[in-house]
């Protein structure tokens, strides 16, 4: 990791005495943020400046949707990222990462810089603008929770803390758009932001709690299905203190996997629908209690709607509702109802259950002349993850195939599961090295999504970072042939094992069979002085199952 350069302005200078630029720096720090990615451009240089000589660490990306995607990995890792671009051409290239961060509930700061105010008063037709000044702010209310144009210095600040702030507590992106010759304006003076009081409703989750102990205890066979929102606000270890308080089983969906220990005794792995483990998906709907924590219901998570979840046995609770059977209570935090319920103590009926992932995985044993294939592939590469690994997934096969991992004790699994984004892969690999330096990364991408954004690679070499970048190549994009097949799916390819060569560092690896691969992966997993780019050949229709039955799912309603 480079050194961190001298801070430009003290933490002792009075917050009246910062110009608005050092102010967002300041708060941005404030917030635990440690790295901005970005691309420079002529509008936000002058912030660009500011933030070079800032405590913060700005990582230069090779495009400004990689920046986005590397600031959304940060942010679930971290807490909260950040992203800083110039205006248009900057700005409206961040909109398809920055509505994943929306998806998926991805707190990152979207930062860009704008023509100056004085720059706009005769409207003249300045470069990388379209239509009118607030073509792009409004482009991005659309996919943000807050935004903010800084326009007048009495309320620059307020503004700023309360983007952030909500940024911090609906864990969603947000965007500042900072004209650039705002950046070393002063205030005269400050309008203060009294952020909005973050409690439950004493009464309305007593009720709630009360309702769901007794649906809890009247159930014959309850079942917790954990989901992505126990990471973003930090509750895993609430909800296990829940399910081991009760005694009840959890599941959890493909966008929350990982916020539960795969190895722990009351998990009984993925829920996808027809699209999962046929003794998972027939605990979780013979249940007459489902309760569903921090769970977004998307089509992926639900087996394209295969699910069968009847809302009259559900208890729903996320950030923005609680739903009990057809009952809904307002008022109510997601972190104060899962703690109050633990604390209740609820005593849920026994079930016997069905065996975990990582009994059903068994030993691995290795076909050295075997050609590779991605079942066996993400077989040997489960037995190589260590506890604290980070596992990021692109798109198609890497996400849906690798879903079979399983993720042991701090282990964290990364992967655009709702959106599904293709190319989130190897950018988001960099904002996870950047956001944990300590952690070994794997990160499994096609050959389709790497052709997208895989020359990121440039800024962790660059940056003399350490990752193993797994690149599935069936020659196309795979996903999309089991739904329609057509030479549309196929794409021109790539020498990948030869790219650190043509980078200027790490090391490439070819692997043909099961002997390749596990040669490859051991030294790869072994060498921490740059990137490991391992060429993983697969064949053209070797599939997973889920993918394969995701296809079908498909490939059906397109027909229909």
């Amino acid at each position: 990791m480079t050194k961190r350069p001298q801070r430009h302005a003290d933490r002792s200078r009075s917050v009246t005495q910062l110009s608005i630029g050092e102010y967002l720096i300041r708060r941005l720090g404030d917030y635990s943020l440690r790295h901005v990615f970005g691309v420079p451009g002529d509008y936000v240089l002058g912030f660009y400046a500011m933030l070079q000589q800032s405590p913060l660490e700005l990582v230069n990306c090779t495009r400004e949707d990689c920046a986005g995607y590397a600031a959304d990995a940060y942010a679930r890792i971290n807490g909260i990222g950040a992203l800083c671009v110039t205006y248009g051409v900057g700005g409206l290239s961040v909109v398809n990462s920055t509505a994943g961060a929306w998806a998926e509930k991805s707190p990152v700061v979207v930062i860009s810089g704008a023509p100056g105010l004085s720059e706009r008063s005769e409207r003249p037709l300045l470069h990388h603008c379209v239509r009118e000044w607030s073509t792009q702010f409004e482009v991005f209310e659309k996919v943000t929770a807050a935004c903010a144009e800084i326009t007048d210095p009495d309320t620059a600040f307020r503004e700023i803390d309360r983007v952030l702030d909500v940024c911090f507590r609906q864990k969603r992106p947000v965007y500042i758009e900072l004209p650039r010759d705002m950046v070393d304006v002063v205030p005269d003076s400050i309008r203060p932001y009294s952020a909005p009081p973050r409690v439950s409703d004493p009464a309305a989750l007593a009720e709630a709690v009360r309702e769901a102990v007794e649906r809890i205890e009247q159930a014959k066979a309850p079942v917790i299905i954990a989901g992505v929102e126990l990471q973003r606000y930090g509750l895993q270890a609430d909800a296990i203190a829940l399910a081991e308080a009760a005694g009840i089983a959890v599941a959890s969906t493909l966008l929350g996997k990982s916020v539960v220990s795969e190895i722990h005794p009351l998990y009984i792995g993925l829920y996808e629908g027809g699209m999962g483990r046929r003794e998972v998906t027939e605990f979780v709907e013979s249940s007459d209690c489902r309760i569903l924590l921090g769970t977004i219901l998307t089509d992926i998570d639900l087996g394209i709607f295969t699910a069968n979840l009847d809302p009259r046995r559900t208890i729903h609770a996320t950030s923005e509702d609680l739903r009990i059977s057809h009952h809904h209570f307002q008022g109510v935090l997601l972190e104060d109802f899962i703690r109050e319920l633990a604390l209740a103590k609820p005593k849920a009926a026994r079930r016997v259950l069905p065996p975990g992932p990582a009994t059903v995985a068994g030993t691995y044993e290795l076909r050295a002349d075997a050609p590779l294939t991605i079942s066996r592939l993400i077989h040997r590469l489960d037995g190589g993850i260590e506890d604290g690994t980070i596992v990021i997934a692109d798109v198609g096969d890497s996400l849906f195939a690798s879903s079979e991992l399983v993720i042991r004790g701090q282990t964290e699994y990364v992967s655009p599961a709702y959106y599904t984004s293709m190319g989130f892969g190897v950018p988001a690999t960099l904002g996870a090295r950047c956001a944990r330096p300590e952690s070994k990364i794997i990160t499994l991408v096609g050959d389709g999504a790497f052709q997208m954004t895989g020359m990121e690679l440039s800024t962790l070499v660059g940056r003399r970072l350490s990752a193993t970048i797994i690149i599935l190549d069936n020659g196309g994009y795979g996903t999309e042939r089991v739904i329609l097949d057509g030479p549309f799916n196929d794409i021109n390819p790539w020498r990948y094992e030869k790219l650190p060569e043509v980078l200027g560092g790490g090391t490439g690896y070819e692997a043909r069979t099961e002997g390749d691969f596990d040669r490859a992966l051991t030294a790869a997993m072994a060498d921490t002085s740059g990137i490991s780019v391992i060429r993983a050949h697969l064949a053209r229709d070797d599939f997973s199952t889920t993918v394969r039955r995701l296809g079908e799912s498909l490939s059906k309603k397109l027909r229909d």
